[in-house]
């Protein structure tokens, strides 16, 4: 897990293919806020991005992930959410794939929390486990920015 803010990228220590996405004019804060929701895929780029609202749930409520083929960049838009992360590979023989490369955990557990706000972000490397959305105080709608990052971006 990597975390940081995109108003003070040099800070957060990125892979250099990392830091060129979020280096990117269309993707400052700015830039995120105002973009429409939905998937967004600049021309050319091997990664997208989803966009859009979604629901903190209480962290008994909510399913550890962890994913193969690409990374996560997770940036909160606006609210606020606990990410809870492992360390470890938690995969095991049997987790469910609830969408293509959507892996779910049973029984993780979660030594790093972090609690993410506007401008806030946290990269997931493929494997990581990872359980978001889980609500810091109530629950709330958060607005976020989750891009999709090849694998094979990573591996130069």
């Amino acid at each position: 897990m990597i975390i940081g803010h995109l108003n003070a990228l040099p800070l957060a220590g990125l892979p250099p293919v990392l830091r060129a996405i979020l280096e990117r004019p269309d993707c400052s804060l700015t830039a995120l806020i105002a973009r429409d929701d939905g998937r967004w895929q600049p021309q050319g780029c091997p990664w997208f991005c989803h966009i859009g609202p979604a629901q903190t749930q209480p962290q008994a409520e909510r399913h550890t992930e962890y994913h193969y083929l690409y990374a996560d960049i997770q940036v909160v838009l606006a609210g606020e959410e606990t990410i809870h992360a492992g360390m470890q590979s938690v995969a095991q023989v049997g987790d469910e794939e609830r969408k293509p490369d959507l892996w779910i955990a049973a029984g993780a557990g979660h030594p790093v929390s972090i609690t993410l706000r506007s401008g806030d972000f946290a990269v997931f490397l493929p494997g990581e486990p990872h359980q978001a959305l889980c609500a810091v105080n109530a629950t709330m709608t958060v607005r976020k920015a989750v891009f999709k990052v090849p694998r094979a971006l990573l591996e130069v």
